[in-house]
């Protein structure tokens, strides 16, 4: 009876071993929040925020405002693509590609133009984008 007892306890123990589970964290470089075909400035600009008073701005912007969490403020910099006043709709910006570097962030801007054949909004359109780069190293756009 005490080997049953013995055995079936040496059954329990080992069944309740558990594996040491790995999380890893796959969260990617960057990542577009917004982007838009009008609501951006009358000219083309790029601007960096990095400063948590400078990202305050866009936590109060209706559709960021739950895309950002103050986790990010403090791990992440973001930036503002915008690409001015624009005679029609069909124009678009946004980003082609990130590479990190041991050094920085280099990012591409892609600019899209409407074909000259295409039927697009005839009105003034704003485009812009904004993006959001999960590291505070220092950021070169080109």
């Amino acid at each position: 009876m005490k080997k049953i007892i013995v055995i079936s306890l040496l059954f329990f123990i080992a069944s309740c071993g558990g594996k040491k589970s790995i999380v890893m964290d796959t969260k990617a470089l960057y990542e577009v929040l917004t982007q838009q075909s009008d609501g951006g400035g009358n000219i083309r600009f790029f601007e960096i925020l990095s400063e948590p008073n400078e990202i305050k701005m866009l936590q109060n912007d209706k559709v960021l405002k739950n895309k950002i969490s103050l986790n990010d403020v403090n791990k992440s910099n973001f930036i503002i693509l915008n690409m001015g006043e624009k005679p029609t709709g069909g124009y678009a910006i946004g980003v082609e590609n990130v590479v990190e570097t041991p050094e920085n962030i280099v990012i591409t801007v892609k600019e899209t133009n409407p074909d000259p054949e295409a039927m697009v909004t005839q009105g003034i359109t704003y485009p812009y984008c904004v993006v959001k780069i999960n590291s505070k190293k220092e950021i070169v756009i080109k």
